[in-house]
């Protein structure tokens, strides 16, 4: 029963944390490593369960897209999906040791991202002027950081869309969360591909996401942004930590 249930209830908290804020990885990750999947095999099953949650809160939002920083919400799509591309492959090639070594430092950069990224992106924004073709260079590594491992890379697309369009976060909800499904499709159909996906967890966290994507897009019109930030913040340095210790305690 707890093969079920444990992925089910990560499914849903990281569906509704990938709709409210980004970051839903750090709750699925951990919860496929508890059930004994290797490092690599756990991320690549995450991404695919992630996926139709991350397409059902796109869905949710799709009222609001319209152009980022001047850019054609379809060109930053198209990028996107290049990039998971090339990161979901570089991912099928790392063996599993190695990347077990290398997610709790991907872990603690998106930590620090999620905790800094907001300030850092409006000190960035007050002294430099940052054009088109930056965001489509910084498009496209956010694409290949999705594809290879994604945790964190919602709130690094807030940031980065925040410094070079200067919109609010909450008017980035609609382009964040069309990137991270566009990403996520990428690479799903890679890892599917290489046969890198447990299915009997990867099902009942598919049913989770998609319940939380929805349940977050509708929380996300409603709940304070501190709220949601504390929240995030919590469940990602939790998360890394425990990761540090699994590896080098």
């Amino acid at each position: 029963m707890i093969n079920f249930l444990l992925p089910l209830a990560a499914g849903l908290i990281g569906g509704a944390m990938n709709a409210l804020a980004g970051g839903g990885t750090f709750a699925t990750l951990p919860a496929l490593i508890a059930l004994g999947l290797p490092a690599n095999t756990a991320n690549a099953t995450s991404n695919v369960a992630l996926l139709p949650g991350a397409g059902a809160s796109a869905w949710a939002f799709r009222d609001e897209l319209g152009p980022v920083g001047g850019v054609d919400v379809r060109l930053l799509a198209a990028i996107t999906f290049v990039g998971g591309l090339a990161g979901s492959v570089l991912l099928v090639l790392t063996p599993s040791r190695a990347f077990d070594v290398i997610i709790p430092w991907l872990l603690l950069f998106a930590f620090v991202v999620i905790l800094v990224g907001r300030r850092a992106a409006g000190w960035l924004h007050d002294r430099a002027t940052i054009g088109r073709r930056t965001l489509l260079v910084a498009q496209g590594l956010l694409g290949i950081y999705g594809g290879y491992f994604g945790g964190g890379v919602g709130l690094m697309t807030t940031a980065m869309y925040g410094l070079l369009a200067d919109v609010q976060p909450r008017a980035l909800f609609a382009p964040r969360t069309l990137m991270l499904a566009i990403a996520n499709l990428a690479a799903a159909g890679v890892f599917v591909i290489a046969g890198l996906v447990a299915w009997a967890a990867c099902l009942p966290m598919l049913v989770g996401a998609i319940m939380g994507g929805w349940l977050g897009a509708a929380l996300g019109k409603r709940l304070p942004a501190g709220a949601v930030r504390a929240w995030t913040l919590l469940v990602t340095g939790a998360t890394t930590i425990v990761f540090f210790l699994r590896v080098y305690a």
